[in-house]
């Protein structure tokens, strides 16, 4: 038989989360964010769940082709534009959106030969300070790119870099809200502002500035990305769950080994880990050859969470490259001996139900859920949960 590690995409969780997002949304219209192969789901897996949004957007032409391919006849959206004069081309013969953020890029549109014009978003760096336009320089950039033959409209974007509210809450937004009502309140033009985290902690109470200024955020277009894919955008104050998301990966293998340790002796590389008293543990199939952290913690009594049987219980020693060792204690105590064979969840849902938050196991190994999605191996197997 095959090595017993496996994924499993739930394109239902899929469609379910991005309803919530729409809803979050109200009359908003929703860019679906398929970066990074659908957050390393697979773009062709999510395609058929997510395929109810009003646009797609992602960062690679390559990727805006196989959407193409799929049958994909909306709007697709370039989050990071061009990198080269020559990606114009592509955007031309597939029909994409792009976003403008540097003035070279307006440059190479200025000289793009083009029989249609193209659908743009200019992009504002109201505090970010990643990608954007400064304010000082926005409003003359809108005015060149407006007057060009090559464009069709123009949108007007920013990107928000604490509406988590972990780091500068309620009052981050607003600042860079202001920032982008000053610079933009009386140009045409969509408006786009709102991921995942915007979305959810603001919903319709985000609105564009205040006073005569106001519009209400139904005349955007939102940009969830991670609550798409099941994760909360500002975990740990607030859960998946805790926003109506659904999980939508579970990374999943089985026992392939029991042992008996007894007290005093190491487990595993390093010997980061002694036993206390005599326990057992078992010994899964999974490593960080497949996608699973290295750093997640196995040397303490709360040791990163793992699901066996349907039941939570803690990584103890090093992660290796193919295996790793969970204490089997908690285990047995509620369902009696376990052996090789035994149902194992690293994130995602069990067979008989029980959840373990992507972002739980992400917290215990210091990092995010968005990261433990993109790393997962491709020689871990992958299977789809089908629509109803």
């Amino acid at each position: 038989m095959p090595r017993p590690i496996h994924a499993t995409i739930h394109l239902p969780a899929l469609q379910h989360n991005l309803q919530r997002c729409r809803q979050a949304g109200g009359a908003a219209r929703v860019w679906a964010v398929l970066k990074a192969n659908a957050y390393g789901h697979g773009i062709e897996r999510v395609y058929a769940a997510l395929r109810g949004a009003d646009g797609l957007a992602l960062l690679d032409l390559s990727e805006a082709e196989r959407l193409r391919a799929l049958g994909w006849r909306g709007p697709i959206l370039l989050l990071e534009g061009a990198f080269e004069p020559r990606d114009l081309e592509l955007c031309s013969r597939l029909q994409l959106w792009h976003v403008l953020h540097r003035s070279e890029q307006i440059d190479w549109l200025a000289a793009h030969k083009t029989e249609a014009p193209q659908r743009v978003f200019l992009k504002l760096n109201s505090g970010m300070n990643r990608l954007g336009l400064r304010p000082d320089a926005f409003r003359a950039a809108w005015t060149r790119l407006s007057r060009l033959p090559q464009v069709e409209e123009v949108g007007l974007m920013t990107h928000f870099s604490d509406a988590d509210g972990l780091r500068g809450g309620q009052e981050g937004v607003r600042h860079q809200i202001d920032t982008f009502v000053r610079t933009t309140h009386d140009l045409p033009g969509e408006r786009s502002l709102c991921n995942s985290a915007a979305l959810l902690r603001n919903g319709l109470a985000l609105h564009l500035g205040s006073g005569p200024e106001v519009q209400p955020l139904a005349a955007d277009w939102t940009r969830p990305g991670i609550a798409l894919y099941g994760s909360a955008p500002d975990f740990p104050q607030h859960s998946a769950a805790d926003w109506g998301l659904q999980a939508t990966q579970t990374l999943a293998s089985q026992l392939i080994a029991v042992q008996d340790v007894p007290a005093g002796e190491t487990v595993g590389y390093g010997s980061t880990y002694s036993a206390t008293q005599a326990m057992r543990i078992g010994i899964v199939a999974c490593g960080y050859a497949d996608g699973y952290p290295r750093h997640a913690p196995g040397n303490n009594a709360h040791g990163g969470p793992v699901l066996v049987r349907g039941v939570r219980t803690r990584l103890v020693g090093r992660v290796s490259m193919d295996m790793l060792a969970v204490d089997l204690g908690p285990v047995e105590a509620h369902l009696g001996p376990c052996q090789p064979g035994d149902e194992v969840t690293l994130w995602g849902r069990s067979r008989c139900g029980a959840l373990l938050p992507i972002d739980e196991v992400a917290q215990a190994a210091g990092t995010l859920g968005y990261e433990l999605m993109c790393a997962l191996a491709a020689r871990v197997p992958v299977s789809v949960e089908p629509l109803p």
